[in-house]
């Protein structure tokens, strides 16, 4: 049967379908479960948590499911420079969107204070509640915390923008390695070079992968129903990984507004930027995003224009000013049906079933 997979057997599920692991508190408990429970991998994206806060939603996927589940981390958690961030550069960044904040009426923020890395501590939870599966982006953990995950047997996936990221993931010995194609939805997780420079589509980088390396590869971006997961596994992808159309149904913790634009006209215009975090993301296209084309040099470093940026965001939301906003979502969001989890599930389940019966008759 088209599930009996490597994925299956290495993550110890029904179905090599996986549920995206969404940072920014967009992921829920709920989902997860839903996911893990209906037979495939749910994902938490844990990488803005503080470590008593994942030991916490760790606790509680736990008491939803005694289903394998992933926890995601960040590996390089910002950008910014040893010196830090300069009055010069802050400046430059207030100019830039003076006019937005001028516009909702609101004053320019203060100079962000200076960001403190937990991915060591947040590391040490994950060995400690030995989720089935950790994953990681932008990055790769030392090979000391890689063989501190191989005894204690949690499965390890790593994420790739570029067959060259995928060569160095397997030199590492990671358990399974993602093909994130410049396609989906959110941050492109690039590690060896700029993510301008990684922009290769999933079903290309894929195949790619596939002639140069042995570990088996999870396919991710462009895919939200059964087709896309029968294109992916034909392709030689071991499992598809779906975000966008998880982040769209009423169990992700994404704005109603969010999920209500995922699946309006918008959703068909979406676009790579900076603006909204410091790192290359993609979204429905939004007015900030094209005018900031250009300017990126004075787009704070990753996370602090995070930080810049939220109260103007907060005060578009009030204002219901969805053109300031950049709502994450992935090119495929124009074909996306569901609403609900287990409708999506069920319907991932059994289109990739039909279609393979199909291909027997």
């Amino acid at each position: 049967m088209w599930y009996n997979t490597k994925a299956k057997e290495l993550l110890g599920i029904d179905y090599p379908i996986l549920q995206g692991p969404f940072a920014g508190n967009l992921s829920t408990v709920e989902l997860t479960a839903t996911v893990s429970n209906l037979g495939g991998l749910g994902g938490y994206g844990a990488y803005t948590l503080s470590p008593q806060e994942i030991y916490e939603v760790d606790k509680q996927i736990k008491a939803a499911t005694d289903k394998p589940y992933n926890i995601n981390l960040w590996v390089s958690d910002h950008d910014i420079p040893d010196g830090g961030l300069t009055d010069e550069q802050f400046e430059k960044t207030k100019a830039l969107f003076k006019p937005y904040y001028d516009e909702l009426g609101i004053p320019l923020p203060e100079k962000p204070a200076p960001f403190q890395s937990r991915f060591e501590n947040q590391l040490q939870v994950i060995l400690d509640v030995k989720p089935k599966v950790f994953s990681f982006m932008f990055g790769v953990p030392s090979d000391d915390v890689l063989e501190q995950f191989r005894r204690s047997g949690i499965v390890t996936v790593g994420a790739a923008t570029t067959l060259d990221e995928a060569i160095f993931l397997e030199s590492k010995g990671v358990d399974m390695i993602i093909a994130s194609g410049f396609e989906a939805g959110g941050h492109r997780p690039s590690f060896l070079t700029n993510a301008e420079a990684s922009v290769t589509g999933t079903f290309v980088l894929l195949q790619l992968m596939r002639e140069k390396i042995k570990t088996p590869i999870i396919a991710a971006g462009g895919i939200a129903d059964g087709k896309g997961v029968a294109a992916a596994l034909t392709l030689g992808a071991s499992a598809a990984q779906i975000g966008t159309a998880f982040l769209a149904v009423d169990e992700s913790n994404a704005l109603p507004i969010h999920r209500e634009m995922l699946f309006s006209d918008a959703a068909k215009y979406t676009t790579l930027s900076r603006a909204y975090t410091g790192r290359l993301g993609r979204g429905i296209t939004s007015r900030i995003a094209k005018d900031i084309i250009g300017k990126e040099s004075n787009i704070l470093p990753f996370p602090l224009q995070t930080t810049f940026i939220s109260p103007l965001r907060k005060a578009a939301l009030d204002q219901q000013k969805w053109d300031m906003i950049l709502f994450w979502g992935g090119q495929i969001s124009p074909i996306l049906k569901h609403t609900k989890a287990k409708e999506l599930m069920y319907s991932l389940i059994e289109e990739t079933t039909a279609y393979f019966n199909d291909l027997k008759s």
